[in-house]
């Protein structure tokens, strides 16, 4: 009996493609961190942040325990030279933003982040977690304040629970960019401008005249920086130990 070509040697191309489709099924991203063509990872984080509740079918979301893994496995990936995090978000869950915010945050390989179409709510904390951050100039970001959907008890610490969730996002997004709290807060809180809500929509150079984004670009834009701050890291981890406070030499008259 002939044996077929397809019966001697399996197809690598219809792995790949397995592969590739089990990926963005799983992680919504067709390359995780272990890719070895580039010393690049791209992170995208698109639609609604979704956290602990699914939300329905119909919803474009980015679900944060995906994420969490994918930030984990590019911190280990000796490969991986830095994290480049592109962002078009309506929001989402707080909890589950904040988490990825401050994972981000905590990287020790360089980090930008590109604000595409819009970086709304709780995309604003993700948004200037990264080391640097840019918009483009069509780009939007909303600044409101917290909202609950669903049932809510009316008692005291219902509101002081939401407060202190105020609070964090509040200083989260201080202590990670160079606007001012009474600014922050004026722009969080500002009534007249959204039709059904109070807050603030920016738009590109906006957002980095109050001090919320470092600078407008694009994806070049956000590559070269990535790419220049790589350098750096290298370049910090060539020199030597104890060169720094050495002296300079003999001075001679």
């Amino acid at each position: 009996m002939k044996t077929t070509r397809s019966e001697q040697q399996p197809d690598p191309y219809g792995e790949r493609k397995s592969t590739v489709v089990e990926n963005i099924t799983a992680l919504g991203n067709p390359n995780p961190p272990t890719s070895e063509q580039s010393n690049l990872y791209c992170m995208t984080i698109i639609g609604q942040v979704e956290g602990h509740v699914v939300l329905p079918p119909q919803n474009k979301t980015t679900k944060y325990e995906h994420l969490i893994p994918q930030l984990v496995a590019a911190e280990q990936n000796p490969k991986i030279e830095g994290i480049l995090i592109i962002l078009n978000t309506v929001g989402g869950d707080v909890e589950a933003g904040l988490a990825i915010a401050e994972m981000i945050a905590s990287l020790s390989k360089p980090t930008v982040a590109i604000v595409l179409g819009g970086g709304h709510s709780i995309g604003v904390p993700i948004a200037v977690s990264a080391d640097y951050s840019f918009i483009a100039p069509t780009a939007t970001m909303t600044i409101h304040p917290i909202r609950l959907t669903g049932l809510v008890i009316s008692v005291p610490q219902t509101f002081e629970y939401l407060d202190k969730m105020q609070e964090r996002v509040l200083r989260f997004i201080q202590s990670h960019s160079t606007v001012s709290e009474e600014k922050l807060k004026e722009l969080m809180f500002k009534t007249g401008e959204l039709t059904r809500d109070i807050g603030t929509t920016v738009i590109g150079q906006e957002a980095v005249n109050y001090g919320l984004i470092n600078a407008v670009g694009g994806l070049g834009d956000a590559i070269r920086e990535l790419n220049r701050r790589i350098e750096e890291q290298r370049a910090a981890k060539l020199k030597p130990e104890g060169s720094e406070g050495a002296p300079a030499g003999r001075l001679e008259h």
